[in-house]
């Protein structure tokens, strides 16, 4: 009812003026109290309806604000970290591929080295094989060319004496006299007088 009394009063300060007008520019007290009561009234109003509220929304932007710019710091600092983990684990990746190509050199090398010395003993083996098989193979020949020196001397023993000559003590002197000849023994001298 206060603010129906203000009008009122307001229209009877405003039908007074229109009475006693006077030309020019007059201030009246009045009227400024009551525009300044008007515009307390219309703060008031207005904070309670809409700044508040706009206050409540700028404290929550601003706090929403403050978390994302801490949220892009911590986001910041664990990208750092990330990154140096990164570079961290490149560098143990290199330094183990590193590792893993020197073993495989390593391993490459011996195996070359068992290859090259099982190639060698394989080759000392064929030699050593190819030897003995070369004296065997001397010795039957030896063994088989006296065979067939012995009965070729027979032979032409038997002839000369017209008779064949194969008894076993014939076939023994035989055989002694190709190894004193062999061995450069008196009978390699020829027939003693």
């Amino acid at each position: 009812m206060a603010i129906v009394d203000i009008g009122q009063a307001a229209r009877e300060v405003v039908r007074l003026q229109a009475e006693t007008a006077t030309p020019g520019l007059t201030i009246n007290l009045f009227w400024i109290i009551v525009a300044a009561l008007n515009f307390l009234v219309f703060f008031a109003v207005l904070y309670l309806l809409v700044l508040k509220q706009i206050g409540v929304t700028l404290r929550e932007r601003r706090a929403r604000i403050e978390q994302g710019i801490h949220d892009a710091d911590q986001a910041r600092i664990e990208r750092a970290a990330g990154a140096a983990a990164a570079v961290a684990e490149l560098h143990a990746a290199r330094r183990d591929a590193r590792e893993i190509v020197e073993r495989a050199q390593k391993l490459a090398q011996e195996g070359r080295a068992a290859d090259v010395a099982a190639t060698r003993e394989e080759l000392e083996r064929m030699r050593v094989r190819a030897t003995a098989d070369i004296e065997a193979e001397k010795t039957r020949a030896i063994a088989d060319l006296r065979a067939e020196v012995a009965t070729l001397a027979l032979d032409a023993a038997g002839h000369v004496v017209r008779e064949t000559m194969n008894s076993d003590r014939q076939r023994r002197l035989v055989e002694e006299f190709l190894a004193e000849a062999a061995a450069g023994g008196p009978a390699a001298g020829g027939p003693t007088a």
